[in-house]
Parts: C-alpha cells; structure tokens; sequence
C-alpha cells in the first residue's frame, strides 16, 4: 500500500473541518462500516445495498474517509458500484480510542483548555494561565488528584499491552515489583494476571490511596496489590524492591528533576533489580496523539511535559550505573536495565 503524504494546504483543509471530519468517523463506527472494510477489500454497491445506502451519497462518505488517509480506494472504471474500498490496518482501533464512548479524547475535553481558545497570543506572552484552581499541578486537592490519575489510567493501553507482551522476560525470578506514581494501580493490577508469584506495590500521595484501594477489590488478586504513600520529591523511593518502574512519569518533569528521580530508583533497588521506563517517547505519531496535553499545558507553567527520544534515557541509564539497558518493542517501547551486582563506580 502505498502511503500519501499529504501537502501544507491539504493538511490545512482537514484541520479547518475537524468537526465535520469527526463526524464522518463517529458514523462510519457506528454504521458498522468500519468493521467490514477492515475484513478486506468491500464493492460500494455491495456496501450501500448491506446497509441501505444510496450509492452516490455513500461514495461521497467514502471520499471524506479516503481524504482522511482512512480507506485504499480501487476504482476499475465509471461505475461507482464496482469500486472497492478497504481500511488502512488497526483504522477501527484507531477510531475507537478517538470517538468510541471510552475515548480519551473525551476524557480530555472535561478539562479547561477553553479557558486558552482564542487567547494563545496572551497565554505565551505570560498574561493568562491556567488557574490552579482549575488545573493544579502537581494536582493540589482530592478532586484534582482524583480526575488526574483518572486520565492516566485511560490513557494506559499501550503501557499494559507492552507490559503484558514482554511478561516472559520481565518477571521471572522477581518478588517484589513497586510502580513509581503508578495512578490508581491500573497497571500493577494488569501486571499481576502476569506474574503469579510476585508483589506489586503502588508509591503515590497518600491522597490516592483510596483509588488503589477501589483497584485492588477488583484485581485478580488482592493480597498482592499494596500500597506506599509517599512524595518522592520530598523523601528517598522506598527500598526492597527487585523491579522499579517509571510509567508516564518522567517525561513530566525537566532533566535533571528526571535524572534525580533515575538516580534515586538506583539507590532503591536491590542489586541485580530491574528498572522500567515506559512513556511516549518521541515519533511524529506520538506528538499528534500528545496535541491536546501540548496545546492545553501551555498555559500551566508547574508542568514540563516534554516528549523525549528513548535514546535519553538510555544515555541516562548508562550514566547513572546501570547495566543491559535495552528498548524493548511494542506499542510504546519499554526502556529496561538492571542494577549491577556490584557498585559502580564513577
């Protein structure tokens, strides 16, 4: 298949019907389309007759999916009945995390970012910012904490599904694996399905605890999901601990508050442990899919957000001591390394 780019002025053109094109893919989801052209190539009349659609007007929609880079088009000759349409692969998934009734993209449009609209100009030249009344950060009251680690655990997926894909190789020979700001223990409580001997601990404001708590009764075991209360600004990560984890952390603060955190997770383990570092590292796909965070925190100067290339934090492993680094595969690479046995030394 071949993949178009598309020119400025295309792009633009998309960009100014956002809204329009936003409906064409909520109602090829909810019209089942999307579920037959991604089972393989489909002839327009066959589809119009399926779902008693007129042609003409079906072969409209379909454009506005082809102009979206959604469909391959196969156009034989006049007859608009014998054309063929298939979906570009995983383009179903895709529309489901976007306007699907889970998607996080609604979860992100509760937050204020209206507040910014129309008022980027002041908002970069420092005038306006988000209040902290509407957006602290870190979250400054139980609602703020509690709506954050919400959107974090929506926005997961793709941390669970690499966790669960490299399992074989992470956890073996583990006992106790603790998750640094690990939100509300969605991702320890996917981790225990894959690891029936070991101990998942959460280290988080004491504020979340009762989040975890609600996590831990629907978890596949419960005596194996704990909690550690703690603010790791203010105080060494808890030790004992064979696997440590950064998830959608680090990439929220500048690098040397990221270097500290990296440093101090070297003193916690025990020699020999794993480190885990997954987030979206930076690729144009990652980028356009962390546009909302982007564009809302420009007006929330406490929150660096910065999208950084894995090579980071493998340069930084190296230099903070640690030994194996590697970036294992998935739908967000997975930066793993381990302690050495013995201490290293500068």
């Amino acid at each position: 298949m071949t993949t178009v780019t598309l020119s400025p002025r295309a792009l633009m053109s998309l960009l100014a019907n956002g809204a329009k094109a936003m409906d064409v893919l909520t109602t090829a989801l909810d019209l089942g389309l999307l579920d037959t052209l991604e089972s393989g190539p489909a002839r327009l009349g066959d589809l119009a007759g399926r779902f008693g659609l007129q042609p003409v007007r079906l072969y409209k929609f379909l454009d506005c999916l082809e102009s979206l880079g959604c469909v391959v088009r196969d156009e034989p000759d006049d007859d608009i009945e014998q054309a063929t349409y298939a979906a570009v692969p995983g383009l179903r998934a895709a529309v489901v995390a976007v306007v699907g009734p889970d998607a996080i993209e609604r979860d992100r449009d509760r937050y204020p970012w209206r507040q910014l609209h129309g008022r980027l100009a002041e908002s970069l030249r420092g005038e306006i910012a988000i209040p902290d009344d509407d957006f602290g950060w870190p979250p400054k009251t139980h609602e703020q904490t509690a709506a954050f680690e919400q959107s974090m655990s929506a926005g997961l997926g793709p941390a669970i599904e690499t966790f669960h894909r490299h399992a074989y190789r992470l956890w073996p020979g583990r006992r106790r694996f603790l998750d640094v700001g690990g939100g509300d223990g969605t991702l320890a409580a996917q981790v225990l399905g894959d690891a029936p001997d070991l101990l998942v601990d959460v280290f988080n404001l004491p504020e979340v605890a009762p989040l975890v708590d609600r996590t831990r009764d629907r978890c596949v075991d419960p005596q194996r999901l704990g909690f550690v209360g703690g603010d790791f600004f203010a105080e060494p990560l808890p030790s004992g601990y064979d696997a440590l984890a950064f998830v959608r952390v680090l990439h929220d603060w500048p690098n040397d508050v990221s270097r500290r955190l990296v440093e101090s997770a070297y003193q916690a383990l025990s020699p020999g442990g794993l480190l885990l570092i997954c987030e979206e590292f930076r690729t144009p796909d990652r980028l356009a899919m962390q546009f909302f965070w982007s564009y809302f925190l420009i007006g929330v100067d406490s929150s660096f957000s910065r999208l950084r290339d894995a090579e980071f934090y493998t340069g930084l492993l190296q230099e903070v001591g640690f030994e194996k680094v590697e970036v294992l595969p998935g739908t967000w690479e997975l930066v793993i390394a381990v302690k050495p046995e013995e201490p290293f030394a500068e």
